[in-house]
């Protein structure tokens, strides 16, 4: 529009402020022609003339060009008038100076006849400081011919746009862009004092009501409160128009980070007329509630998230639980004064889905008697984090726990069985005793078994990794599935023609199928069928799941599905946590799926349940793809096996902290035709290392021993003696030592418990 409105010869603005002084100009014009009829001189009288007409025709043409000027000016005027009269929203036209020329129909209506007016005196109850807005847009305006800004008034946000008309013209344009909503309300139109502030404190908007109770509009929350900061559902002193007030403020986060806050009923506002029916619409959750528990008064918002219409007879206590105190005796401190700065979260008896509350409670006094005023929040979520870092933070505390007990318990097993193998060899099946050792040696595999579920859940577990084809593991693994389901239930099979091989343990592997198989027949007693599906799946994007997070790329997918009675889903959270069972006494350790959930995270794959109570159960086990078998990881497989059992010959130096299981160690190796160099410590064997005559073949040590653990011994040992192999044997997982024996060449690691043939048969792979 500026484009078109603007005059469109070159008469300068300059030539029409001159215009003004042309008649000084054209007087002396007059001047110079009269003169030239008496000079007695002819040509000087000629050059009189000739200036005196060129005078008087620069006079004509500037006040033409001025009176065209103010021609186009009108009719730019008059189109524009005609152009915006019927226009719904409110229009202005102003000079440069602000003054209003024009006005439409609806801004009549609206603002009254304000003609010679300034624009910024029609507009300075719409909103705070319009000359500096005004000023602002016009000048911008001048530059680019419009300019446009949204601004906040006291009956919501309208947008304010400019555009230049000629040269000193401009059309103002205000166009509401809707009231702000509060219970389809307007904000003016609450009797509840209302304020919206920004960030740091600024006033941008507040309603009538509170402007009445101010006595004014002011600009900062200083100014309006004495006890800053605020504290959303508390007391705050009121800076009121006839004194200091009383009354509590209920805060609210509005759009783009603004702070919506509303001064509630109680002390003198509460005494307005049509207070209950404001405390009704409040939008924030309040119940009234007297020092005994009896709730006074409730809300809409109150009663919607209780559940429960709030009478007169009902009790705080019968609606929340979970303080850990009584309830009534929480109010009898909160009417005396004690313990309002701090809200207390509660979970919510009566509601249809589990509902957590975070209730503020605020005192006031109602003739003369105390009163409790409470503010609701509903604090599920925050619970429910909570709840998730708390069963996090117990998880990896069990986890240590487990990782502790099972070292020293390595330990123990390691000499109870092999001392139990040292004394199988010297009787035989004959032997009156031979039953009672085989019975010590069983009990004692059984419970280096429990202890690897327990290492297998803290994910501390030592773990053999390989390459794994599924589809050949679970073939050899369906006679035993088989026979572990029963006749009343099916076990059927299914394989992606493409799946491609896994890497992980096949022992552990195998151990978690068959929890997962047998959890799924308990929980089909009247039979049914167990489904296991391999596929293959690409993930384009991370996966993002039950807290965890699937990295993209190619996963071997293994799911285990039964309909069964399914899990519960308040208990659906619980199943991976170490002894939880919902099976009765001696039907399960409550170890199964915990022990599954570490050797798959263990892998580095990730295990989801989904579950619905009557519906069945399904596991998904995901685990990074990988490339097929080469033929030296087989081979070397093969090896290794065929590794005899001979009597060797050789120095070894042997470092153990725990006595007993050095005892077995030294005697299992000297059976075996090997001199064996003991020492308890890190700092004995570098000790026995300094004479430089002895020769030794292999360190057998252990990894954490008090002082300087293995890896550091054998590094400086290694410097004086590089062609010693080493043989670390741990009750730790083998990661804790994986970085230095990747760095220390001809070592292997051997797992505590380890047995009599364990140990020699990996000592004669690094002789050999």
């Amino acid at each position: 529009m500026a484009d078109t409105l603007q005059t469109p010869n070159h008469i300068s603005s300059s030539m029409v402020l001159l215009a003004p002084k042309m008649h000084y100009l054209g007087l002396f014009a007059a001047v110079l022609l009269a003169a030239a009829f008496f000079v007695p001189d002819p040509v000087f009288g000629i050059l009189l003339m000739a200036s005196g007409a060129t005078l008087g025709f620069v006079t004509a043409i500037v006040q033409g060009n001025k009176y065209l000027h103010q021609r186009r000016h009108a009719s730019a005027y008059h189109h524009i008038s005609k152009f915006v009269e019927n226009d719904a929203s409110p229009s202005f036209v102003t000079d440069k100076q602000g003054e209003v020329g024009f006005l439409n129909a609806v801004a009549k209506e609206r603002f009254a006849d304000c003609s010679g007016k300034s624009l910024a005196h029609v507009l300075r109850d719409l909103f705070a400081n319009p000359s500096a807005v005004l000023f602002r847009m016009q000048n911008k305006a001048l530059a680019t011919g419009a300019a446009r800004e949204d601004v906040v008034t006291r009956r919501g946000h309208i947008r304010l746009a400019v555009h230049q008309i000629g040269v000193e013209g401009f059309l103002w344009r205000l166009e509401d862009l809707g009231e702000r909503t509060i219970n389809s309300r307007g904000a003016e139109g609450l009797s509840l004092p209302m304020l919206t502030a920004s960030k740091s404190g600024t006033i941008l908007f507040m309603n009538d009501a509170l402007r009445r109770l101010l006595g004014g509009r002011v600009k900062t929350l200083d100014r309006v409160f004495n006890d800053l900061p605020l504290s959303s559902g508390s007391a705050h002193s009121v800076v009121g128009k006839d004194g200091v007030i009383r009354t509590i403020v209920a805060e609210l986060e509005g759009a783009a980070g603004r702070r919506e806050i509303y001064l509630l009923p109680g002390a003198a506002i509460g005494e307005q007329k049509n207070g209950g029916q404001v405390f009704d619409s409040l939008p924030v959750p309040m119940i009234k509630i007297a020092p005994t528990g009896q709730v006074i008064e409730a809300n809409k918002l109150a009663r919607g998230l209780m559940n429960d219409p709030l009478s007169a007879d009902t009790d705080l206590s019968d609606l929340v639980e979970g303080l850990g105190r009584s309830v009534t005796d929480w109010l009898v401190d909160a009417a005396n004064g004690r313990g309002l700065k701090s809200s207390e979260i509660l979970r919510a008896r009566k509601s249809e889905k589990e509902l957590y509350l975070q209730i503020s409670l605020s005192r006031i006094e109602e003739d003369g008697a105390p009163m409790l005023m409470a503010v609701l929040n509903d604090a599920t979520e925050l619970k429910t984090l909570e709840a998730q870092f708390v069963q996090s933070q117990k998880m990896q505390a069990i986890g240590q726990l487990a990782g502790g007990v099972a070292h020293d318990f390595n330990n123990l097993l390691t000499a109870i069985s092999g001392h139990c193998d040292l004394l199988l060899l010297r009787h035989d099946q004959g032997d009156t005793d031979y039953g009672d050792l085989v019975q010590i040696n069983q009990n004692a595999n059984r419970a280096a078994s429990l202890v690897g579920q327990l290492l297998a859940f803290s994910r501390k577990q030592n773990l053999q990794p390989e390459i794994l084809d599924l589809r050949d593991t679970l073939s050899e693994l369906t006679h035993l599935l088989n026979r572990l389901v029963g006749e009343k239930v099916t076990l059927s099979l299914s394989h992606d023609p493409g799946l491609r091989p896994i890497r992980a343990d096949k022992r552990q592997l195998e151990q978690v199928l068959m929890n997962l198989v047998v959890n799924a027949r308990d929980a089909m007693p009247d039979g049914g069928e167990i489904r296991i599906e391999t596929t293959i799946l690409t993930l384009e994007q991370e996966l993002e799941r039950n807290r965890a997070r699937v990295p993209a790329g190619d996963y071997v997918v293994v799911k285990v599905s039964d309909k069964g009675i399914g899990i519960a889903p308040d208990k659906l959270h619980k199943i991976f946590e170490p002894f939880y069972t919902t099976k009765g006494v001696g039907e399960g350790t409550g170890l199964g799926l915990s022990t599954a959930y570490g050797i798959v995270k263990q892998s580095g794959g990730f295990i989801f349940v989904d579950s619905e109570s009557g519906s069945g159960t399904s596991f998904s086990l995901y685990f990074p793809a990988h490339d097929k078998v080469s033929d030296d990881e087989v081979s070397a497989h093969v090896v290794s096996s065929k590794i005899p059992n001979i009597q060797g010959e050789g120095v070894i130096l042997l470092v153990e902290d725990e006595a007993p299981v050095r005892a077995f160690a030294s005697r299992a190796l000297r059976l075996r035709g090997y001199t064996v160099l003991e020492a308890e410590s890190a700092e004995d064997a570098l000790k026995t290392l300094e004479d430089e005559a002895l020769s030794v073949d292999v360190f057998v040590t252990d990894v954490v021993m008090p002082g300087m653990d293995g890896p550091s011994w054998v590094k400086k040992a290694l410097v004086a003696r590089p062609d010693v192999k080493v043989v670390f044997v741990s009750g730790y997982a083998q990661e804790d030592v994986v970085d230095h024996q990747a760095k220390i060449p001809n070592s292997v690691f051997l797992p505590k418990p380890f047995s009599l043939s364990d140990l020699t048969t990996t000592v004669q792979q690094q002789f050999h």
